[in-house]
């Protein structure tokens, strides 16, 4: 009896000892000594292959209205690639452009966003996901990324609350990271920058009342909410703020209620695709002879086309996140270099000023692999949360603990002869 109860404690000893060996080769992560309670020294160590397929895909919307926008980041992303060969030491690179949304849509689409995000997680080559554009197709993503421990780099998404806590709503971002890890990042500056700014350029001009449009989404929302604030504390009045339907096929009686209201400005924030264009059009047509301002989503040649450019001349303000690509080949560097080689390659320079965050989207993703030096997502991932003083075509710049760049550089054009015209930097003088 003894002898028997002595070989059970020695099998189930054994079963047990077994079963954490199988534990260890499961995972991926080594983690560093633990000298006392949340304490660690040296930093993990991530085991996998050291050669091999990596892939980086995109997720952008390549049909409708944003194409043209989006072939320029995708143009980005491409030579950022070839430029290093398609290599980074051993491994090779494969890229994999991928659409979210639909002709039917004519903008990106809830269900193929949450598609191309199960599709990167399920596919095991997958490494990093550039993406999204637009700022309420990322809500979807990210936690489906992030419970796969993906790399995301947002080359577009502007909403504060995808990152910084106590900017949106009392789960956000925690609801994005439902892993408890950071693992999205974004090169271009957040809209809690570029909303205050839009507000003193419009101090500068002496605008005393403005009107407020949106178009209920969350980018465009956002940034008008932001706009609004900060106009409160400048002490431009509002006159109001409605939310339009983007459905909807004219704004004429909207227009003839403001243009009552007398404004000094009329603001919208949305895109392109959320009718910036007609909105501009049933404005001129009403007779509202103020100016138009609008953000980074209609900072492209389709809100020209869609408004017309007798309609916007002169008359049409846009903020931007960053510098426009005549203004970074002007300050030289990086910022030149990479405007000289895409109009090598392309016949001509950026068309829209997003291309060269495709490009740092790139060249980040290239240099977190090139840093983690195997295979292995959290390890990829980990080195993004190190990207320090990273000396780029954007300047010298660094992730802060949320995710987002430290530049806060904000530039402002007017639209002029049917096309951007770089005005000045924007920024809030104390």
């Amino acid at each position: 009896m003894n002898t028997n109860r002595r070989r059970n404690r020695f099998a189930l000893t054994l079963s047990v000892i077994a079963a954490f060996a199988l534990l260890g080769v499961g995972c991926n992560e080594k983690k560093p000594a633990t000298t006392g309670p949340g304490e660690t020294t040296g930093t993990p160590t991530f085991e996998g292959p050291k050669s091999g397929k990596i892939k980086i895909v995109s997720s952008l919307p390549r049909t409708g209205s944003a194409k043209g926008q989006t072939d320029t980041i995708v143009n980005g992303i491409k030579l950022a690639l070839e430029e290093e060969g398609y290599k980074v030491g051993d491994f090779e690179i494969v890229y994999e452009d991928l659409d979210d949304a639909t002709a039917a849509a004519g903008q990106w689409d809830a269900q193929k966003e949450t598609s191309n995000a199960n599709q990167a997680r399920d596919d095991a080559d997958v490494m990093c996901y550039i993406g999204t554009y637009n700022s309420g197709a990322a809500k979807l993503s990210m936690p489906i990324l992030n419970k796969a421990h993906v790399l995301m780099i947002s080359p577009a998404n502007t909403t504060p609350s995808l990152t910084k806590p106590n900017t949106g709503e009392k789960d956000e971002p925690g609801r994005y990271r439902p892993s408890g890890k950071v693992n999205y990042f974004r090169v271009v500056p957040t809209d809690d920058v570029q909303g205050p700014v839009a507000a003193h350029w419009a101090k500068s001009m002496n605008v005393k009342s403005v009107y407020i449009l949106d178009d209920n989404e969350v980018y465009g929302k956002g940034i008008a909410d932001l706009f609004k604030a900060e106009c409160g504390e400048l002490k431009i009045r509002t006159l109001g703020q409605e939310s339009i339907d983007v459905k909807a096929q004219e704004f004429k009686a909207l227009m003839q209620k403001i243009k009552n209201l007398n404004p000094g400005l009329v603001y919208f924030g949305g895109t392109t695709q959320t009718k910036a264009g007609q909105l501009a059009k049933d404005m001129v047509a009403a007779g509202i002879t103020c100016p138009l301002m609008v953000p980074d989503g209609c900072y492209e040649q389709a809100f020209i086309e869609s408004a017309g450019a007798d309609v916007l001349n002169g008359r049409c303000f846009v903020t931007f996140g960053g510098l426009p690509p005549s203004e970074l080949a002007k300050k030289g560097g990086k910022g030149k270099a990479f405007v000289d080689a895409y109009q090598k390659k392309y016949g001509k320079i950026p068309d829209e000023a997003y291309a060269v965050y495709g490009y740092e989207s790139a060249k980040v993703a290239l240099e977190c692999i090139r840093k983690a030096g195997v295979k292995n997502r959290e390890a990829i991932v980990h080195a993004a949360m190190n990207i320090k003083n990273y000396d780029g075509a954007l300047g010298v710049w660094s992730f802060d603990e949320n995710g987002d760049t430290t530049l806060k550089t904000m530039s402002g054009s007017k639209i002029e002869g049917g096309k951007f015209v770089f005005d000045k930097i924007l920024e809030i003088k104390d």
